[in-house]
């Protein structure tokens, strides 16, 4: 399913990894999920309840369906993370979650044949009894055992997670075209600038529609250079793979920078008072199978 031209990958970079223990390869610049999809994996994880198989439905922190688990060695294994939002490496190991004994084949979808008589909630009512301790004891470990919850790690986490305080004149919360255009005009006034976006590029929208003219300039050429602008500014600070998580009182805004870095330095966490903030985080609108998929089994 990988065209044989265009996008944002770089082809003459091939990444070698693995997924449910068989081996794949993409490129530079693919996620995760853009890289399986590429080699023709449909199913990314099974539903909560009933165990029915699950496809993507997005491209970036919205996707409900594609949680996988990633092991980078001990202490390092993560559940839950969204394949649209894990950016491809060399030698990444990945897991689908939820399934037994795999995610083709799931013994637990057998939950669907008595789907009539499980309606929503009824293990809190049915299995409290017919000892006080039962659920507790009995039900509640082999329902979340079930469930797609992942696993928690078990061993010591060895990285390094840092924190940073940072001020400035104006934070802005999204890499799109909005954010860009914001973060450009508030450097010109002279003031610091922060700009962070969750995804490990910036553009937004514009790195889906390359046939968008932006002053009579194709549009990726037009976004590579405001990156460029905004990067050789010395009073401007780009944060990618930010993910801005607390906005508090005064403009206090918390963000979770992933880092990943040689050195072990997973994550930081910067704590930054802003004079402004502008929010240009976009919109996504739900669409109506989304909740089909998601509020059911």
């Amino acid at each position: 399913m990988r065209l044989p031209a265009g996008g944002r990958i770089d082809r003459d970079r091939p990444l070698h990894f693995t997924f449910d223990g068989r081996a794949y390869t993409g490129y530079a610049g693919d996620t995760l999920a853009s890289a399986l999809l590429a080699a023709g994996v449909s199913i990314f994880g099974r539903s909560f309840k009933y165990h029915r198989p699950r496809g993507l439905l997005a491209a970036g922190a919205e996707e409900p369906n594609a949680l996988v688990e990633i092991d980078r060695g001990p202490g390092r294994r993560e559940p839950n993370q969204r394949a649209t939002m894990v950016p491809l490496e060399a030698g990444l190991v990945a897991r689908s979650q939820n399934r037994w004994p795999s995610l083709r084949l799931d013994v637990g979808a057998l939950a669907g044949l008595a789907a009539p008589l499980l309606p929503a909630g009824f293990y809190y009512k049915t299995f409290l009894g017919p000892r006080r301790d039962s659920w507790h004891r009995l039900w509640e470990p082999l329902i979340r055992r079930m469930a797609g919850l992942g696993r928690a790690p078990d061993a010591p986490d060895p990285d390094r997670y840092g924190n940073r305080f940072a001020h400035c004149e104006t934070l802005v919360v999204g890499g799109g075209p909005a954010g860009i255009v914001a973060a450009l005009t508030a450097a010109e006034s002279g003031g610091r600038v922060i700009l962070c976006d969750e995804q490990e590029e910036l553009g937004g929208s514009l790195l889906a529609t390359p046939e968008v003219m932006i002053d009579g300039q194709p549009c990726w050429e037009s976004l590579a250079a405001a990156v460029a602008e905004l990067r050789a500014n010395p009073q401007v600070r780009v944060l990618t793979r930010t993910t801005a998580f607390h906005y508090g009182l005064q403009n206090f805004v918390a963000l979770a920078q992933v880092l990943d870095r040689a050195d072990g330095l997973r994550e930081r966490l910067w704590q930054v008072r802003a004079g402004r903030v502008l929010l240009a985080t976009g919109a996504i609108e739900r669409p109506i199978p989304s909740q089909a998929t998601t509020g059911r089994g």
